[in-house]
């Protein structure tokens, strides 16, 4: 996606674009933003494994409607190295340039599981772990599915992946 595509999608004027958007980044951020399912709100009710399953199969359910040509014009867009950017917060310090499309995907994909694995009761329950390394366990299987055209997990697969990842967090 391009600022010319854009421009044209919307029919306006390039100038009209920069001045709603301090930067080319900018722009197309919030273009993909707008094509990216989003993820519904969790409950926050129970305990960590209920919270877990929600969460998962809130991911599965849009990683699934998310179009995998979108999704690869996003991932794309958001650089050749991702190194450091664990939390939204990293963002602000290294290239800022790209804070907003980063920003934008950190937010929406990994902000519901800092809500559920970093609160002081899952701490405490899963104790000292790799946080990347986690996510990776929790939303591999999905990303794989989709990716591979498998067919889509549901909610006993999502069960199975929350269970297996506590039971090997509490070994």
């Amino acid at each position: 996606m391009t600022i010319d595509a854009v421009t044209k999608l919307a029919n306006v004027a390039r100038a009209t674009l920069y001045r709603h958007f301090d930067s080319g980044t900018e722009l197309v951020a919030a273009a993909f933003a707008r094509l990216l399912p989003s993820v519904p709100a969790l409950s926050g009710e129970g305990d960590l494994r209920a919270q877990l399953l929600e969460l998962l199969t809130n991911q599965a359910k849009a990683i699934e409607s998310a179009p995998v040509q979108v999704t690869a014009m996003c991932w794309l867009g958001l650089g050749p190295d991702l190194t450091g950017y664990s939390s939204a917060a990293a963002l602000t310090e290294r290239q800022p340039e790209m804070r907003s499309l980063r920003q934008m995907i950190i937010e929406q994909y990994r902000d519901a599981f800092d809500r559920v694995l970093r609160t002081p009761e899952a701490i405490e329950e899963l104790g000292e772990y790799d946080y990347d390394v986690a996510l990776a366990q929790l939303v591999g299987p999905l990303v794989l599915t989709k990716l591979a055209t498998l067919t889509p997990l549901g909610e006993s697969a999502c069960a199975q992946i929350v269970d297996d990842f506590l039971v090997a967090r509490r070994a």
